[in-house]
């Protein structure tokens, strides 16, 4: 079982060929092609490579299946006995993508 650690939009993902894994928003088309090239860490076979911070030459090839919002969250503040109550809501943008080949 071959698996990578990609870095991408901050946070780090644990990936493997035909896994599809929801991302912070990419700029790329639906259908488009884009590598992950902040590898952090690749296991094949059993073998751990381990990058400092990145292993070289290694890269992620995924394809864009879509866009969206994630579920909508509450942003709710409020101060005891001081009437303050302000409530708002949030929809985190994404881009899921599948996962195509792994190479390093």
């Amino acid at each position: 079982m071959t698996y990578a650690i990609v870095e991408t939009g901050g946070k780090q993902y644990r990936v493997q060929v035909g896994d599809t894994v929801r991302v912070e928003k990419l700029a790329a088309a639906e259908g488009d092609s884009v590598v992950f090239d902040k590898v952090l860490a690749i296991s094949k076979d059993g073998q751990i490579t381990v990058g400092s911070p990145y292993v070289e030459g290694a890269k992620v090839t995924a394809k864009v299946a879509s866009h969206g919002k994630a579920r909508k969250i509450i942003v709710f503040k409020y101060k005891a006995k001081s009437n303050y109550r302000r409530k708002s809501g949030h929809r985190q943008p994404f881009t899921a993508v599948t996962i195509e080949s792994i190479e390093g």
